[in-house]
């Protein structure tokens, strides 16, 4: 089983900055690749943006240019720095943990993510 603890998030003036953390423990040789994906109210869980072991990323059209993850392989950390906020951008987002084939996907708990205009 992989563990998913999430840190930042909060409230956030638009146009402001905000960085997402979060720490993979327990079974970490399983996971592929470890990303964040944002829910808002009413709408469907969404991916945001991931980054695979071999370091190939992908990010959500609606954050190009604006958000950037990395990850600390060495460390089992994955961050989201998150600039030029905008309102559509609140939303609850997750820590996700993608397992290689067979393996099982894990969620962090959720963070909340408020941009206020």
């Amino acid at each position: 089983q992989v563990h998913l603890v999430e840190s930042g998030g909060g409230l956030v003036q638009v146009g402001g900055s905000l960085t997402l953390s979060c720490a993979a423990s327990g079974a970490v040789f399983s996971i592929n690749a470890l990303g964040w994906y944002r829910q808002a109210p009413g709408k469907q869980r969404e991916l945001v943006a991931r980054m695979a072991n071999d370091g190939i990323t992908n990010y959500a059209n609606s954050v190009k240019g604006r958000f950037t993850i990395s990850r600390d392989n060495a460390k089992d950390t994955v961050t989201l720095q998150m600039n030029s906020l905008k309102p559509e951008d609140t939303a609850v987002y997750y820590c996700h943990s993608e397992g290689h084939r067979g393996w099982v996907d894990y969620w962090g708990q959720g963070t909340q993510v408020t941009v206020s205009s």
